[in-house]
């Protein structure tokens, strides 16, 4: 058996990562390579990968961003190990890189997926501007194995996942997201549709690449668009709704006739919203409405087949 490390990436300094795990691999000899594909990031950071290669770390190139999907589905292809783990970018590694892989090994003969998961930092960032993702990602995201078994496939993430090779040749990844948003919730969609157990274990990766306030903000209105432009396309709308939490509160409030209320509140007070949600003291519960009220926003407008202007998000940017 061997296990191939993929770390797609663009524009972000991976060699303290990388090198971290190159020791690991010395020590671990199941992880047979790196592979870091580059997803179109500038000359400067490409030279930095490049540095980086020898005999176990190889680089990906592609010369423009394919986005997050494509680059995963291209690593897929050259790796050569018979499990994948797949590794975030901005990750740092908790304890030592040989623990945190020979922990993998111990639960391997038992899931053909299995989630890691996502840890942050117990002291606030330095940066009050960063305080938005810190405050969500330590609220949603960083959760107990026993929690996200729970719902695993609704905790299913692509930050820190080791994933049987096999399994990709029924399912790849979906390769018109080209932003960010629920493109790891599509997969764990499309692994409950196949009947593939997913387990989740405590072996996390700290998330470092915290985004500001203004960029975050950003990525929830792409990955609420993509939401609700997936939501018209699968197949199994039920299913689809069984694993995406945001759906089920629309569920609830479309039941009682609340979706359009709740869109014209968006409209009228989205300016008044971003502007607390950017500054010192952030509301995670106000956040959630945030997205709701958005989502319950496109709901309405994609179903009178327009786009939406108000945020100058251009028509091919998902």
């Amino acid at each position: 058996m061997k296990i191939s490390i993929l770390i797609p990436v663009n524009d972000f300094d991976v060699v303290a990562l990388v090198r971290s795990m190159s020791g690991g691999i010395d020590k671990v000899p199941e992880f047979c390579e790196i592979i870091i594909g580059d997803d179109g990031s500038s000359e400067e950071f490409r030279k930095m990968y490049l540095s980086l290669e020898d005999e176990k770390v190889k680089v990906v190139v592609s010369e423009k961003n394919i986005g997050r999907a494509a680059i995963r589905n291209r690593l897929i292809t050259e790796s050569s190990g018979d499990f994948l783990l797949f590794i975030d970018a901005d990750t740092m590694i908790p304890g030592t890189a040989e623990a945190f892989l020979l922990k993998w090994l111990t639960y391997i003969k038992y899931s053909r997926v299995i989630c890691g998961g996502i840890l942050y930092s117990n002291t606030p960032p330095g940066d009050p501007d960063k305080m938005l993702r810190w405050k969500y990602g330590r609220k949603k995201d960083q959760k107990k194995a026993s929690e996200r078994n729970k719902h695993p496939y609704t905790s299913f993430s692509t930050f820190n996942v080791l994933i049987d090779k096999a399994v990709f040749s029924r399912l790849r990844f979906y390769e018109e997201l080209k932003k960010y948003g629920f493109e790891d919730i599509l997969f764990g969609y499309q692994l409950k549709k196949a009947g593939i157990d997913v387990m989740h274990i405590d072996n996390g990766l700290v998330h470092e690449g915290l985004e500001t306030n203004k960029e975050f903000l950003t990525k929830t209105k792409f990955s609420i668009e993509n939401l609700s432009r997936l939501y018209d396309n699968v197949t199994d709308k039920r299913t689809f709704t069984s694993v995406v939490g945001l759906l089920q509160a629309y569920r609830c409030l479309r039941f009682f006739h609340l979706t359009r209320i709740l869109a014209g509140l968006f409209i009228r007070y989205r300016d008044w919203m971003e502007i607390k949600l950017d500054s010192a003291k952030i509301s995670l519960a106000l956040f959630r409405f945030y997205k709701i009220s958005m989502f319950c926003t496109y709901r309405e407008i994609h179903r009178r087949r327009k786009i939406l202007p108000m945020f100058n998000i251009p028509p091919d940017a998902i």
